[in-house]
């Protein structure tokens, strides 16, 4: 594994791969990598002969200021894993390597940004839209990896492919839950242990939310889920949104297959979310 923080050199080393006719995957991460991050990793390096794995905190999609500057920054430990798990480079640029001037554009985003976390975080995803691009138009990858923790980010990245016509097939892949059922992330690491102990009541109040919206609907499987994660005193409710896989569209009566719950939750100062699908 290779370590690099420049575009050029990226481009450079990439481009030698190419001419021998490597396919090439990419999994953008902003570091602080766990087991979720690792699976993407994993198959990447079984689907693409180069693999580069982006380790870079992404300004342009945070809100606060005091959540950008708490996020966790790992980066040797992440370079161990990297390497430990087969991948052939490891690109985290510095923010002026990636910005050098600033990013103005705006993407069309809607309607998957309206929603939900693009609601409730205003700029946050055309900031996401602004790095990917970027990752994407360097890279240049036979396949993308990411997360479905991130559900509502992933399929605003394919929106945004299909908008910039870039030839890269985005994978999603399956959530990785620790073994209380609580989703990977890297913001796990910020909770105090009463949150971390409370933690896995939002993933058990999804999952027991199925009988109730299977018998009585939409609206009673949403209330249960909000009212079963605010029993635990340690965690307060943002939302709770009952949508279609596909659109984003509420969804108000339940068909098998049709209906995803998407939570997001205050654990202390560390904001949760996780969804689940029926």
């Amino acid at each position: 594994m290779q370590r690099i923080d420049t575009q050029d050199e990226l481009r450079r080393m990439l481009a030698a791969h190419r001419e021998l006719g490597h396919s090439v995957g990419l999994v953008p991460t902003m570091g602080a990598l766990h087991a979720g991050h690792a699976s993407l990793i994993r198959r990447a390096v079984e689907e693409n002969a180069v693999v580069v794995v982006s380790d870079f905190v992404n300004p342009t999609q945070f809100n606060n200021p005091s959540d950008l500057r708490n996020y966790p920054r790992t980066l040797d430990q992440d370079a161990r894993l990297v390497e430990m798990l087969g991948a052939t480079f490891l690109f985290a640029p510095s923010v002026q390597e990636m910005y050098p001037s600033p990013d103005t554009r705006v993407f069309n985003l809607a309607p998957l940004d309206t929603v939900m976390e693009g609601a409730r975080r205003p700029g946050h995803f055309n900031g996401v839209a602004q790095i990917v691009s970027k990752l994407l138009e360097l890279v240049l990858p036979d396949r993308a990896y990411f997360g479905e923790k991130d559900y509502q980010q992933l399929l605003i990245v394919k929106q945004m492919v299909r908008q910039l016509g870039l030839p890269s097939q985005i994978v999603g892949c399956p959530i990785v839950r620790e073994a209380d059922g609580l989703a990977m992330s890297s913001r796990n690491l910020l909770l105090s242990p009463e949150c971390r102990k409370a933690a896995p009541s939002i993933s058990a109040a999804l999952r027991n939310a199925l009988p109730i919206l299977s018998a009585q609907g939409v609206d009673a499987a949403k209330q249960k889920i909000a009212n079963d994660i605010n029993a635990t005193t340690a965690l307060r409710v943002e939302y709770v949104e009952m949508a279609d896989p596909e659109t984003l569209a509420p969804v108000h009566e339940y068909a098998p297959g049709h209906a995803m719950a998407f939570v997001a939750v205050q654990a202390g100062s560390v904001r949760l979310i996780d969804n689940w699908k029926y």
